[in-house]
């Protein structure tokens, strides 16, 4: 099975020049931020409604808490939010103030002011990896990137298993991507 594709620095510069040239730019980078700060799937990014992420009074949660629904494996779970992912979140209460008021509301809108599906997610991760001309990314590779990154800290792999909301270990190494400078780097600390 080929792995979606992690983006170098020069690509993920790309793509948000790419977001932020689109009318919904704010909402486009929280979805975005959705998956390479948290390591979300499309399917739970699409349910994602505004009183899973906003307090009553319109604060910035700081634990998300996906029900058994919202999940890939029908288990609840919780995702924590770091700082990055609160800053693009308080960027979105601020730019939909209307639209972050209705907690029962999906979090993410349409055009048509509708919720997304996964299916429209994972498209529209497509559509802007397309325009800024990024072959082989997809809407699970900021989740890759989400969980690599952690591995390349140092991170325990126990710990990012826990991260990812993998069942089993083996699945959560397989996204972890390597590569002959971070082989080369091992082997110096020998």
């Amino acid at each position: 099975m080929k792995q979606a594709k992690i983006l170098t620095q020069a690509e993920q510069k790309r793509v948000y020049a790419v977001l932020d040239a689109h009318r919904y730019n704010t909402r486009n980078r929280t979805i975005f931020a959705f998956s390479f700060f948290a390591g979300l799937r499309a399917c739970e990014i699409a349910g994602l409604r505004v009183a899973d992420v906003f307090d009553g009074n319109g604060a910035v949660r700081d634990t998300v808490y996906l029900a058994a629904g919202q999940t890939k494996g029908d288990e609840a779970n919780t995702v924590l939010v770091s700082k990055r992912l609160h800053k693009a979140l308080a960027a979105y209460a601020a730019a939909y103030p209307r639209h972050v008021s209705n907690s029962d509301a999906a979090l993410f809108f349409s055009a048509k002011r509708g919720g997304f599906s996964a299916q429209t997610i994972v498209n529209l991760f497509a559509r802007f990896y397309a325009l800024a001309g990024i072959k082989g990314a997809s809407s699970h590779s900021g989740r890759r990137q989400f969980l690599t990154e952690l591995a390349d800290k140092g991170v325990n792999v126990r710990v990012i298993q826990a991260l990812a909301r993998h069942k089993d270990i083996s699945t959560t190494q397989r996204y972890i991507d390597y590569n002959e400078s971070k082989l080369r780097n091992a082997i110096e600390l020998v």
